[in-house]
């Protein structure tokens, strides 16, 4: 019964337990991406001159002036890149990171590092969570050819429609290939609470509600050799355990037994609800730090 417990705990701490630290992360990355927005207008807000012909009746000439700004570098691994929102799914302005390793799609959605940013030509690629962590991208199969999907980078607002929606193998991963216009996908495991498949949103921006696209900045993720880490590769990364999680994973298991059978032992020698009371708290933080590692440790289910 005791392990039984510990396992349903375990799936509840997936579910929604995950949510508490990417809650947390999001919290850090809207304002250090709110910063970052303050600090590039004020950085790149250059003004042009325009100047027009002469007018037949007056022939004086009216100036005006325009902002102009170049695109945004890409930020570093992990960083804030932006927000994206669906309306369609009730999600509002979530923040996205560059990277898809797990430790990046734990704080949100991840930019694959060797597509164009969004906002660019090109075909720019975010994974994210379906039932962990979140779940940014729960309800991705709800949403119909024409739904807005609305991303916010520091060169601006841009609006795609989704086109289409394609469930393809984890092997399939000429989904994220370039384009030549600017098209964003979005990619998630299918079905919920499996990664056996990926479910793959295709949307084309809609220029009339969009900022311009500029042109790609794309920074390639580079093994030890200097070559590109294909899309495989990061696919994989954001899939796999982490081995570095296994010993803390042990070692918090242990102090998980051992705060265990001393709270079992006190409540055993004095029944009190007092001691129960005193007796479940630490548990539960050992546990919560346990739970932790072991997920990390284990392949992700997204």
């Amino acid at each position: 019964m005791t392990l039984g417990l510990l396992i349903l705990l375990f799936v509840a701490y997936q579910l929604w337990g995950t949510g508490i630290l990417t809650a947390r992360a999001q919290h850090g990355l809207k304002q250090d991406f709110a910063k970052a927005q303050e600090a590039y207008a004020a950085e790149h807000t250059t003004s042009t001159t325009v100047r027009p012909r002469p007018t037949p009746t007056t022939g004086s000439t009216s100036t005006t002036t325009q902002p102009v700004r170049p695109a945004p570098p890409v930020p570093a691994e992990g960083e804030p890149e932006g927000l994206i929102s669906i309306p369609r799914i009730g999600l509002n302005k979530m923040a996205f990171v560059e990277g898809v390793s797990r430790d990046d799609l734990k704080k949100g959605p991840g930019h694959y590092p060797d597509t164009p940013m969004p906002g660019t030509l090109g075909n720019a690629a975010i994974a994210g969570h379906r039932t962990t962590f979140l779940h940014p991208f729960y309800d991705v199969d709800k949403l119909k050819p024409g739904d807005d999907i609305i991303v916010e980078t520091l060169a601006g607002k841009f609006t795609y429609k989704m086109t289409a929606q394609l469930v393809v193998k984890p092997t399939d991963v000429q989904v994220v290939d370039n384009t030549f216009d600017a098209q964003l996908t979005l990619t998630s495991c299918n079905p919920k609470f499996s990664a056996e498949q990926r479910i793959v949103i295709k949307a084309r921006l809609a220029p009339n509600e969009s900022a311009k696209p500029t042109k790609p900045q794309v920074r390639r993720v580079a093994t030890g050799g200097g070559k590109a880490r294909p899309h495989q590769a990061l696919m994989e990364e954001g899939l796999s355990g982490q081995e570095r999680s296994l010993t803390p994973a042990v070692r918090w298991g242990l102090a998980a037994l051992l705060v265990g059978l001393a709270w079992w032992w006190a409540f055993r020698r004095w029944r009190h609800p007092i001691t129960w009371i005193v007796g479940v708290l630490p548990f539960l933080v050992v546990l919560f730090a346990f739970y932790v590692y072991f997920e990390q440790a284990l392949p992700a289910g997204y």
